[in-house]
């Protein structure tokens, strides 16, 4: 109990201290400019920590809805749940769209390479996220979780030890004031005068032993600036990588994409069909470039009318192939259809069928299984 009263009094007395502080009618003991700009560079610190850390995990997940609840599950020390980010999402429908429309055709195989590409660039930015967690956000939250902490905590210490500081010199010197309008030879107020310089003593030696436990970690914020310097840096190498991933990507994608447009757009002269400049491989085109000697390539439903009964057999598909015209048939690599030969078919060419569609394809794309 005589604890519990004596604590009790030496919170109300640094709240009379502070309290007087404030209206200016007690003293304050200052500290050194030093100490004073390390205090204020340790603030700074806190606050731009703390709001690049906030803005980083904006740019990495926009949704500050799914940023909250990846919150509670780390503060819940559960696992994330694992969800596809947008670039994945959009891949995969791009893909399930191509599919749909059918992969053979020039906008279901163009939606599905665009698709895969999507998903390339979701993985991507999947690596560039955990880079700049475990590198970057990581380290900030540890500094400011830990150091930051700490001297906070000992910065309200050293607040405390000045409140405590300041209190005893007031009392010194309401004990020299007293003594001095008394008679001399007075016992009890020479014990009051004596008890106020031990306590004075006392509260000087823990004030700079705090104040030099508190300028010390102070002085430790520059190591941690140079550690975020480092973090950075790791960051920004994450980033850069990242960028150029995908633009290696739709560079890739732009070149595929290209390839197949020109090819189509090569049987549009005039108005009529113009043969492409190799049917295939091994094939060579001997057509006249005069749109008016250029055969029409016969419709597909009167090459498949023609088919007789031949042996079919199962072909896995090596490399994508995008077909030149209708009598062809576009292939995605490791994909598998049927194939059979035809009477007067060249014989680098092959008849393939994949469900209901229907055209040749050049027979060095493929493996033929036995």
């Amino acid at each position: 109990m005589k604890k519990f009263a004596a604590d009790a009094g030496t919170l109300f007395n640094r709240a009379v201290q502070f309290t007087e502080e404030k209206l200016g009618s007690a003293e304050k003991t200052e500290l050194d400019a030093h100490f004073e700009n390390l205090l204020q560079r340790a603030d700074k610190t806190k606050l731009w920590t703390e709001r690049v850390l906030q803005r980083t995990e904006a740019v990495l997940q926009p949704n500050p809805n799914i940023r909250m609840e990846d919150f509670f599950y780390e503060k819940l020390d559960k696992k994330k749940r694992d969800r596809n980010n947008h670039q994945e999402q959009l891949g995969n429908t791009m893909i399930d769209t191509g599919n749909d429309y059918g992969p053979g055709t020039s906008y279901g195989n163009a939606l599905v390479k665009s698709g895969q590409t999507q998903i390339q660039i979701g993985n991507a930015e999947r690596e560039f996220t955990q880079a700049t967690v475990n590198n970057f956000l990581q380290p900030l939250k540890s500094f400011l979780e830990g150091d930051m902490k700490t001297i906070q905590k000992e910065k309200k210490i050293l607040e405390v030890k000045r409140l405590d500081l300041d209190a005893s010199k007031n009392r010194l010197r309401k004990a020299k004031s007293t003594a001095s309008q008394q008679t001399p030879n007075s016992t009890t107020n020479t014990l009051t005068l004596v008890e106020a310089e031990a306590d004075l003593r006392v509260a000087q030696a823990e004030f700079d032993r705090q104040a030099e436990i508190t300028k010390l970690l102070l002085e430790g914020v520059s190591s941690a600036h140079a550690h975020h310097l480092r973090c950075l840096n790791d960051f920004i190498e994450a980033q850069t990588t990242y960028y150029a991933q995908c633009l290696q990507y739709m560079q890739d994608l732009q070149r595929q994409l290209g390839s197949s447009s020109e090819g189509e757009s090569s049987y549009s002269v005039g108005g009529g069909n113009t043969a492409p400049n190799t049917l295939g491989p091994g094939i060579s085109n001997n057509f006249s470039t005069d749109p008016t000697t250029i055969p029409s390539a016969p419709p597909m439903i009167q090459v498949i009318a023609a088919t007789p009964n031949t042996e079919k057999k199962q072909a896995r598909v090596l490399y994508d192939y995008d077909s030149a015209d209708s009598s062809e048939l576009s292939l995605l690599a490791d994909e598998l259809i049927t194939v059979y030969r035809l009477p007067g078919l060249d014989p680098d060419w092959v008849m393939a069928e994949r469900g209901p569609q229907k055209g040749k394809v050049p027979s060095t794309y493929l493996e033929v299984l036995e």
